[in-house]
């Protein structure tokens, strides 16, 4: 169900709203005003490990001819990849660690181990994905642009093909991410704009050929220089790594916005909207899943997605003690907190891909209130979207100017 106002939906007055967003204000203020040393540790550490995993990958590969060194060495090499995406990569290009002021760990400085060049990545997700949250039309995360997932969107005979298509994202995830920024939908009604789309394609270009050269040339023939039966089993074990990473983060990243109890939104949200408001938002249209300490690592903290959508830029081992402030605060407004077992926070969204491959006339909605009637929403361009928060825009503001 797409909802057009929020404050009318969870039935709160303007000044609940606003109290709400001072609340969670303080919660950003507490955090910044303690960060410390303990934080930096904790992203080091995890860095160190990361490193650790991916040189003891490669080294074991030298032996990739003998099946165990195979295993071993990709799985290694898959368990630092996901490292790498997910609580490095992911939360250092959305500024988390920006206070230290160190260059390393710093998000205007990172290129990530995948296939999207971090540029795009900051303007696709960090930017737009985190303003426009679930509004349809504006967040192109919102299926990717080739899944249905809201019935608000208009149904066409191609979604019939959506179980196939989904099992084909969720396998070559890092290749549909890298073409993400391009907005192949502008691209095919000629509105994309020419000098942009050729810097986007050429920095994809690059960061493909790097990606490639690495995994299927150069540490294959590498291996190759311990014996020539080492080149091919090298490169299948770099593929399987690659694999563990793509069905990984592909089924993550899908239960952060599509279990039930995660609402959609129109654009006639953002009218006006406040800061509060934009926090209320992100509260809705955002779901966690439970789970140990390792399993919220592996998963780039994105367990605690709703703490990550009101802090984005907050450190990421901060998230377990602000969900708690979070949760007393959903509690005490009476707003849905959506949260449940990784099985079954993914399972909604499978359920939801495969019911919304058929026109709605076929299916029930899973959401407690009657959808309102299929529109056809484009996607908009950042020329046609409100001003950016600070927290989700500051770096794409640049990176506008520079494509200008």
């Amino acid at each position: 169900m797409a909802i057009s106002d929020v404050k009318e939906y969870t039935h709160l007055t303007a000044e609940e709203v606003e109290q709400l967003g001072r609340e969670l204000d303080a919660i950003r203020r507490e955090v910044e005003e303690s960060r410390g040393d303990d934080d930096a540790a904790y992203i080091n550490r995890l860095i160190k490990i990361q490193r650790s995993l991916a040189v003891a990958g490669r080294v074991t590969l030298f032996a990739s001819r003998f099946p165990p060194a195979w295993a071993a060495g990709a799985a290694m090499l898959g368990v630092a990849k996901i490292l790498e995406n997910m609580e490095i990569g992911h939360n250092v290009m959305h500024g988390q660690w920006d206070w230290m002021n160190d260059p390393e760990i710093h998000s205007s400085n990172w290129e990530w181990d995948t296939a999207q060049p971090a540029e795009q990545w900051k303007h696709s997700h960090n930017y737009i994905h985190h303003q426009f949250t679930n509004v349809l039309g504006f967040d192109n995360d919102i299926g990717y642009g080739i899944l249905r997932m809201a019935r608000e969107q208009k149904w066409h005979p191609v979604y019939l093909g959506q179980p196939v298509y989904n099992a084909l994202l969720a396998t070559l995830f890092q290749w549909g991410v890298a073409l993400h920024d391009l907005d192949l939908e502008a691209i095919r009604k000629r509105e994309k704009d020419p000098k942009v789309l050729a810097k986007q394609l050429r920095q994809i270009r690059r960061k493909i050929s790097r990606q490639i050269g690495k995994d299927y040339v150069f540490f294959p023939l590498l291996t190759g220089l311990a014996g020539p039966g080492n080149i091919v089993p090298t490169m299948t074990a770099n593929a399987t790594a690659n694999l563990m990473r793509n069905l990984w983060s592909y089924m993550i990243i899908f239960c952060g916005h599509f279990p039930d109890g995660a609402l959609h939104f129109t654009e006639e949200e953002l009218e006006d909207e406040t800061r509060a408001e934009w926090y209320l938002r992100q509260m809705l249209g955002s779901a966690n899943f439970e789970g140990g300490r390792l399993l919220h690592v592996m998963s780039g903290s994105l367990g605690y997605q709703i703490e990550h959508h009101l802090f984005p830029d907050l450190p990421s081992n901060r998230y377990p003690q602000i969900s708690v402030r979070v949760r007393e605060l959903a509690a005490k407004y009476d707003i849905p907190y959506t949260t449940g077992p990784l099985h079954r926070q993914y399972g909604q969204a499978l359920r939801t891909i495969m019911k919304l491959s058929l026109p709605n006339r076929f299916t029930s909605s899973d959401q407690p209130e009657p959808p309102t009637p299929p529109v056809d929403r484009r996607r908009r361009t950042d020329a046609e979207r409100p001003t950016r928060m600070v927290e989700t825009g500051g770096w794409s503001s640049r990176a506008a100017a520079s494509t200008a």
